[in-house]
């Protein structure tokens, strides 16, 4: 079969590789009908993220038939059309039992690893770096899926790919940053990020109450998107100070709630800390450029909560833990449970509360799927989501 494989820094290609099989009782195949470039994604090809090997094969956003089946699994049938999340979960574990999917106790392989570097283990996640288990991941033509009986969500064909693809991962992140808000009639909102992520986060924000909503971004297209996706109000931070301007628009209180939907590849307008950030990243003496979270806790209210969805992935310096201690801020984070979220956002996209392809920009053979990374990260020809087709 053909896969995307991670080569080096910069550099994915398409190649044949061996077509997956039954490992495991729980397991089953799965061809691949569609698939998408995350910015998570874009941290493996820009060298940010450690244990990666040659040759693993990329991508955490797919669907598709299933056409094989392991002894185990009963509630899957060849035919059958799903879904899959993009954290590996058993299901049965202590953190399974409570709904916390991705930090599963079970499915990583490599939690040892994990353990040196964030004190516990995560879940296992397809097409990731060997931290969380190396599995090869769904930019390719057939998937294994482990523990096939909890992931997979069917789905029925009165929806197209584009319209469920992305309950794979991004609508169920930018719903649960939303969520972690505990947003009330009232509430202001904003969300540092407009990119996929933080897209869902802002029509999330507004379907659970919020009554202004204010997206930060610095390129007009994504501006443009998120108004279109519910932002009441829009920030573009080279042009204006964010904090200043959130302050303005708070009556100097402050948002109720601040998403950080960016992670560890934030850019900021020059200044000290911005070059000090990219001068250590790039002599790996620290693993983030954390603008969008640093500003985050220094906008968000006092009492109020700061909601991180955006991937970090080791230690970050100049960290205002004072201003998060003396203010009562509360600050909530993860990996999205995504089984949790998936019923319910299902049903959302079939009442037509939300239509998930309004933020689709480019689709494209999955053999164009380096052009699509190059076109994704370097924000070319307005690229907002890349959809690739095996």
């Amino acid at each position: 079969m053909r896969a995307t494989q991670w080569m080096g820094k910069n550099h994915v290609e398409v190649n044949e590789v061996p077509d997956p099989r039954l490992l495991n009782d729980r397991d089953a195949i799965v061809k691949v009908t569609s698939t998408a470039i995350c910015g998570s994604d874009l941290h493996l090809y820009d060298g940010f993220i450690p244990t990666m090997k040659k040759g693993d094969i990329l991508g955490h956003e797919f669907m598709g038939e299933v056409v094989e089946v392991g002894r185990g699994v009963s509630n899957l049938r060849v035919g059958d059309r799903v879904v899959v999340p993009f954290p590996i979960a058993c299901g049965a574990c202590n953190a399974c039992e409570r709904g916390l999917f991705s930090v599963c106790e079970n499915s990583n392989p490599n939690a040892g690893m994990a353990e040196k570097l964030w004190g516990h283990s995560p879940c296992g996640i397809f097409g990731y770096s060997h931290l969380v288990g190396g599995y090869p991941g769904g930019q390719a033509e057939y998937a294994r899926v482990p523990f096939a009986d909890v992931g997979p969500f069917k789905v029925e064909d009165d929806l197209t790919d584009e319209q469920v693809l992305f309950l794979t991962d991004i609508f169920p992140t930018g719903y649960m940053g939303a969520e972690m808000c505990d947003i009330s009639p009232g509430d202001v909102v904003a969300v540092w990020g407009a990119g996929p992520v933080g897209l869902f986060a802002v029509a999330s924000a507004k379907m659970l109450g919020a009554e202004r909503v204010v997206a930060i971004d610095r390129f007009g297209y994504r501006l443009d998107k998120a108004r279109e996706a519910g932002a009441t109000d829009v920030l573009n931070y080279e042009e204006v100070d964010v904090l200043d301007a959130l302050n303005e628009l708070t009556a100097g209180r402050g948002p109720d709630g601040c998403i950080d939907a960016v992670g560890l590849e934030a850019t900021h307008p020059t200044t000290a800390v911005d070059a000090y950030d990219r001068a250590k990243t790039a002599v790996m003496a620290e693993t983030e450029r954390p603008h969008a979270l640093r500003e985050a806790i220094m906008a968000c209210r006092s009492g109020g909560t700061v909601s991180v969805i955006g991937v970090y992935g080791g230690l970050m310096d100049k960290f205002p833990v004072g201003s998060l201690m003396n203010r009562s801020l509360t600050v909530r984070t993860g990996q999205a449970h995504v089984h949790r979220y998936l019923k319910p956002l299902y049903e959302k996209i079939r009442d037509g509360e939300i239509d998930p392809t309004f933020l689709i920009s480019h689709t494209l053979p999955l053999d164009r799927a380096p052009e699509g990374y190059r076109m994704f990260r370097d924000k070319e020809d307005d690229c907002t989501k890349v959809v690739l087709k095996p």
